[in-house]
């Protein structure tokens, strides 16, 4: 190999110019992963359906970099076309896409109801399938065969492993999430598109507040690392299939979750 072919330790996680949308990026990991590509260059677009969120959530991540905030409710498909609108309007690229958003409904089994699955698979399925329909040519206009454009689901460990509480419609959708960031990758690399999904496992956020009430010292202790998740691990792993480091990945799907899952 010769020496032009290396790439700085620097340049390998530069993202300067790039542009992103996080959905659910208000709050927990949606905020931690738009915190850190602000952090790297990124001009970032976050969206979450609760408007004030939204206001307080641009506010404190200005701090940062260029975000901008748009309300949204991405469980339907036309409200997720007219996202894809307004973040392609005054540019027609977007480098990186990162499908955060979504719900859990947390019930017993016997009452289980239909909602559930509806709300549940709307959100957390469906939708990333609508934004990467809507962006699709944003997408594809952004990336190159040396710099792809990147798609980033976020999944669940939920969805690798039996979590200790049961959440029918959350694990079987974010494993539905996990397969269809394999489908995708396999049809979008030729277009100079990767798609990964990244599995967290325990981290602080609004979704997990009462499970890591309930159970979060006896999580921490069963994870080979002792801990819950931070908000660098989150943000690294972002920017890593962001950047140059992660532009010979597609299909992957990463747990972050301290080695619950993989060592259970």
């Amino acid at each position: 190999m010769v020496d032009n072919q290396f790439t700085t330790h620097t340049e390998l996680f530069d993202l300067r110019g790039k542009r992103a949308l996080v959905t659910g990026g208000t709050r927990g990991i949606g905020m931690m992963i738009a915190r850190g590509l602000l952090q790297a260059g990124v001009r970032v677009v976050i969206s979450s359906r609760n408007a004030e969120a939204c206001a307080e959530a641009q506010e404190h991540l200005s701090k940062f970099g260029d975000v901008r905030a748009i309300p949204a409710d991405l469980s339907r498909h036309d409200e997720c076309r007219r996202l894809s609108d307004l973040v392609t309007a005054d540019s027609e690229r977007l480098d990186i896409l990162v499908n955060n958003a979504g719900t859990m409904w947390d019930e017993p089994l016997e009452t289980f109801p239909d909602a559930a699955w509806d709300s549940v698979v709307n959100l957390n399925l469906k939708s990333p399938f609508w934004l990467v329909q809507a962006l699709l040519p944003a997408l594809r206009r952004a990336g190159t065969a040396d710099d792809p454009s990147r798609i980033i689901n976020i999944g669940s460990i939920a969805a690798i492993h039996i979590p200790q509480r049961p959440n029918y419609s959350y694990s079987s959708s974010k494993a539905a999430l996990h397969q269809l960031t394999r489908v995708l990758a396999k049809e979008l690399g030729p277009q100079h598109v990767t798609v990964n999904a990244v599995a967290p496992g325990p981290f602080p956020s609004a979704m997990m507040a009462e499970t890591l009430d309930e159970l979060g010292e006896a999580i921490a202790a069963s994870a080979p690392l002792r801990r819950i998740g931070r908000d660098d691990d989150m943000a690294g792993v972002a920017v890593f299939l962001a950047s140059r480091a992660g532009a010979y990945l597609t299909g992957t799907v990463i747990p972050v979750d301290g080695g619950i899952a993989t060592t259970a």
